[in-house]
């Protein structure tokens, strides 16, 4: 088992690094894979695609990339682009007011960066700017600079050889989901070497426990978030024997781990208030779309290589319908809010009691309400939860003391994060002086710990739990309709993230001369024939071969 485990550590770590070499950990074939098909077999697409400007030019990668590169190629959109890069920049970094003020006068009313759509904002920004430097000075600017591109420049852009690209795309985006190579939990994308991790639900488990509503609705809620402080699914497929869900790959293992087995119990503050700035950021991006997320705890909270975080496993997260609340007893014993314990109605208050017991943890080594190690009963535990009060050692400065107590308020109506002010409320503590969140959600702000890519964070990378063989289940048509809602394919904005991240979309995103159309957008020039396989061309000539001699003998006769 020792070996085992040193061959799948080396397997895992040169996966990793991308295998070396110019292809950094692609396929030998990953051009072919990515093998734009000729304009003229889009048509479908083009024809069904939702022509939304904020759709393709904001909210999809590529889209949003074409888009740009169309807009270079006539100054004053140009232009816009720059105002807007401008606008971006200052939104994302703390600046003093001579700062913002010399963007402003470059950006927005010297020539030649001058933008005519956003002309009659140029006063208005400038009154913000002398009443508060801090303020969202360039709201409306941004907004009309935005109205006038989703107007006649992009109406044009649906006409050029760019948007035919964007088409393209889309096209291999539905086309290329199935090219994995898998090995226990990790998966490689075949034509772009990135790595995921590959969560599989076993078919026959599924049936006997009845799960393919919760196997459906974790699906579907992954696929509608996308935030960078969740786990992204990338690809739904199904093999033989298994529902895949490919996900984020998070290399550097989970909090629990780090809490508990990188020295002394618990983190220093300034770990404990990033981590909890990320987790806040991710309540609250799912919580935007009105998804509660029910099981907060350090095993949950995965971190990437360059120590970022990210919430995983929505297996018992729900959408909760507009103006209503939910019943639920689910979640981890020791994590569940006192709501949730007594069978009350909630609706997000449960994950802010989470995050109070996971900022308690962080700091402690300990969790609230059980220590470590401790042998105690599930009723012992939420009797604990209901009844008493969390107890503070000396690692609590005032401030993070303040901040557990009002996440960790029995009542949720009283409970920080749950009244009018929301996440807004929890970010606005005293715990978080130091956090700049709007460099936060940018990705900009530097982490406490960047994981060491050589090492596996991981007490067995072969400690997974393996399938045991389902006996007296037997699936039908009726599973079959239920596999084709899951098995999807891609998804659509983490494709298209893995293609510019691996630098594909740079690699393959290229077009003539001098502007020229090439041969493969030209709607007047033919598509190529495929290629044959060299065993078809083998077999192809012997056909010939034989045909050939037929007629000759056909002729002697």
């Amino acid at each position: 088992m020792e070996l085992e485990n040193i061959v799948a550590n080396t397997v895992l770590l040169k996966a990793r690094e991308g295998g070396g070499g110019k292809r950094k950990g692609r396929s030998k074939k990953w051009k072919e894979i990515l093998r734009f098909p000729h304009i003229t077999q889009c048509t479908e697409q083009g024809n069904s695609i939702d022509r939304d400007y904020v759709n393709i030019c904001e909210k999809q990668p590529i889209g949003r990339q074409l888009f740009r590169i169309y807009c270079e190629t006539i100054p004053k959109l140009q232009r816009c682009i720059q105002l807007l890069d401008a606008m971006v920049r200052i939104h994302n970094n703390s600046t003093s007011h001579f700062v913002i003020k010399s963007v402003f006068l470059n950006v927005l009313m010297k020539s030649p960066h001058h933008v005519d759509a956003a002309e009659g904002f140029a006063e208005q920004c400038k009154e913000n700017l002398e009443l508060s430097p801090c303020k969202e000075i360039f709201s409306n600017c941004r907004k009309a600079v935005h109205d006038y591109l989703s107007g006649a420049p992009f109406a044009d852009y649906q006409n050029s050889m760019y948007f035919d690209r964007f088409l393209q795309w889309k096209m291999l985006e539905r086309s290329t989901w199935s090219c994995f190579s898998s090995q226990v939990c990790a998966c490689q994308v075949r034509a772009t070497g990135k790595m995921y991790a590959c969560k599989k639900l076993e078919k026959k488990r599924i049936k006997k426990r009845k799960g393919e509503s919760m196997a459906l609705n974790e699906k579907q809620i992954l696929e509608k978030v996308n935030s960078r402080f969740v786990v992204s699914l990338a690809y739904a497929y199904e093999t033989k024997d298994a529902l895949c869900l490919v996900l984020t790959i998070m290399n550097g293992g989970d909090l629990k781990f780090h809490i508990y087995n990188m020295g002394t119990p618990g983190f220093d503050k300034d770990r404990v208030q990033f981590y909890a700035a990320q987790i806040c950021c991710g309540l609250e991006h799912l919580h935007r779309e009105s998804i509660v997320y029910r099981d907060l705890k350090p095993e949950n909270i995965l971190l990437d290589d360059n120590g970022h975080i990210r919430i995983s496993d929505l297996g018992l997260a729900i959408k909760v319908p507009d103006g209503e609340l939910i019943r639920g007893r689910v979640g981890t014993v020791g994590y569940m809010a006192p709501e949730v314990i007594n069978n009350e109605k909630y609706a997000m208050s449960p994950d802010w009691w989470g995050l109070g017991c996971l900022i308690y943890e962080m700091t402690a080594g300990r969790s609230p309400f059980r220590a470590r190690k401790e042998r105690v009963k599930r009723e012992e535990v939420e009797r604990r939860v209901q009844e008493e009060e969390e107890e503070y050692n000396e690692k609590f400065t005032e401030d993070t003391k303040a901040i557990c107590r009002m996440l960790l308020t029995k009542d949720p109506k009283q409970r920080l994060g749950c009244k009018v002010d929301r996440a807004e409320g929890v970010k606005a503590h005293s715990f978080f002086k130091n956090i700049n969140f709007k460099r936060m959600e940018a990705g900009i702000v530097e982490p406490p710990f960047v994981p060491d890519p050589r090492a596996v964070y991981c007490k067995d990378v072969l400690d997974i739990e393996q399938f045991s063989t389902v006996k007296g289940v037997n699936l039908d048509q009726t599973d079959n309709d239920f596999y084709s809602k899951f098995a999807t394919g891609s998804v659509s904005i983490p494709w298209q993230n893995e293609m510019i991240e691996t630098e594909c979309f740079r690699d393959l995103n290229v077009f003539g001369a001098q502007g020229m159309i090439p041969p493969d957008l030209d709607w007047n020039h033919p598509p190529e024939p495929p290629r044959r396989s060299l065993l078809d061309r083998i077999f192809r000539r012997h056909v010939c071969e034989a045909k050939e001699n037929l007629t000759t003998l056909d002729t002697r006769i």
